[in-house]
């Protein structure tokens, strides 16, 4: 579901992102409204402001790719040497 760009732009000035931000975000299969609902209120003080969220979360999901890519590699290559 595609979310008109007027939701994106409230989202970025509410939580005060820039373009990079909004792009990880949609990359990542975020809504507007889920940046929007994640911003901490006053009693939060645990929480992450959205923007050090967003891109903690960015992060991990990298890693976790990384490390898939690493083990398909790993297995790919113990196939190699057992053919030869």
């Amino acid at each position: 579901m595609a979310f008109p760009e007027q939701e994106w732009k409230k989202a970025k000035k509410l939580c005060r992102l820039n373009e990079e931000d909004i792009r990880i975000a949609k990359q990542m299969g975020l809504n507007p409204k889920s940046l929007v609902k994640n911003i901490p209120s006053k009693d939060q003080q645990w929480k992450l402001p959205v923007k050090d969220w967003l891109w903690e979360m960015w992060e991990e999901r990298q890693e976790k790719a990384r490390k898939k890519q690493a083990k398909k590699q790993a297995a790919a290559d113990t196939e190699d040497d057992s053919r030869k």
